[in-house]
């Protein structure tokens, strides 16, 4: 199949999984990431405020040390936070504590660690965590592969790198999302074999608000030990957080964000944004509202003939194959996607953010059907691609 945005002339810029028109794309056409938008007002509020007169650097600040009670009260348990400015750091950070002193962590096919982030466990490790793909079914790990897998390592004795954290991506680059029960029998799977469980959870709000389940219930009390926090892809400017919830694994932690540059100076610009992103539901609030306008364009789309869904829409992007003439002429009126998987495949992700609106989604969908030469009321449901 011929590219479809080389075919319509446009520019693109390439990157590992995908393609994508340049950044003077209006936003209301940019359904390219749920990075793609701004801060949350309610993020810059509070960050405005924090600018106001001097303090203490380096983390002393009474903001920073305030998120301890705050992420506390939000897990319903004592634990350790730690901000950081990436999500990459945030799980790099995570790797190289659960994958000490040297050990492999066994993770999704699409897990940003294993794919996304350039080496980032084996650099933050000092080259000592290996991150090991398992088999998966809608993005979710298959716990028994989990277990043989883990099982076959440990086996080989001195041969193989040894088996020491298992990480769950919380919700899925397929945008699907773990049951509890699900996390509940990845954990105990790796404790019985005596392993860590990380939890990457750069949409974690989006897929509590999917689960309807309380932040406790979809973390710890599942058997989590170390979460990466998202919150830059749900409203914060740039700020992340690793939390411990077993609280022995942050022992070496201080020294590590450190070393690795995530010990920002002022560092209340980062705490703040997390302090006011978990205030008042606000995490919760735009995830919702994020997941809700995904909804909206999958039911908006499904009716258009040939288009074909590739997973289940849990949270707050659909992956999606559209017809040529749909595709050719979105790109052409300047809607800018993802690409996911081989350009064969034409699959595409369409991206929800805490600040699509119902009429960004509207007109897509519009101009979907329009394109397909199709009406919006037609009765034709689409193909779901498993």
């Amino acid at each position: 199949m011929v590219d479809p945005l080389r075919r319509s002339g446009c520019r693109v810029r390439e990157s590992p999984s995908c393609r994508a028109k340049e950044a003077s794309v209006s936003v209301k056409k940019n359904f390219y990431s749920d990075n793609v938008s701004g801060a949350a007002p309610e993020i810059l509020e509070a960050l405005v405020a924090a600018n106001a007169g001097d303090t203490a650097p380096y983390g002393a600040d009474s903001i920073t040390e305030g998120l301890q009670a705050r992420f506390a009260e939000l897990f319903e348990t004592e634990v350790d936070v730690y901000p950081v400015g990436t999500g990459t750091a945030a799980n790099g950070l995570c790797a190289s504590i659960v994958a000490a002193p040297y050990g492999a962590i066994y993770m999704s096919e699409a897990a940003h660690l294993h794919g996304s982030e350039c080496g980032g466990p084996e650099f933050w490790s000092g080259g000592n965590a290996r991150p090991i793909p398992v088999p998966t079914v809608d993005g979710k790990i298959v716990v028994a592969e989990m277990a043989r897998m883990v099982d076959e390592a440990a086996a080989r004795s001195a041969t193989e790198v040894p088996p020491r954290a298992v990480s769950i991506t919380q919700g899925t680059e397929t945008s699907t999302v773990y049951s509890l029960s699900e996390v509940r029998g990845i954990a105990e799977a790796a404790r019985a074999r005596r392993l860590w469980v990380h939890m990457d959870g750069a949409r974690l709000a989006n897929a509590v608000a999917r689960l309807g389940c309380t932040p406790a219930e979809a973390t710890w009390k599942a058997g989590v030990d170390v979460l990466s926090f998202g919150a830059t892809k749900n409203g914060a400017l740039t700020a992340e957080a690793v939390v411990f919830f077993n609280r022995e694994l942050a022992q070496t932690m201080r020294y590590r964000r450190r070393r690795g540059g995530h010990l920002f100076s002022k560092m209340r610009f980062l705490s703040v944004q997390l302090e006011a992103f978990i205030a008042n539901d606000l995490w919760l609030r735009n995830a919702r509202h994020a997941n809700a306008m995904a909804q909206r364009v999958r039911e908006g789309l499904a009716k258009i003939p040939g288009v074909r869904f590739r997973s289940p829409t849990e949270i707050n992007f659909v992956l999606v194959s559209l017809p040529q003439p749909v595709w050719d002429g979105l790109v052409a009126e300047g809607y800018s996607f993802s690409r996911r998987g081989a350009p064969s495949e034409g699959i595409i992700r369409i991206a929800c953010a805490f600040d699509t609106t119902e009429e960004a989604v509207d007109a897509l969908v519009a101009a979907a059907h329009r394109h397909a030469g199709t009406r919006q009321g037609a009765d034709r449901p689409a193909a779901v691609v498993r």
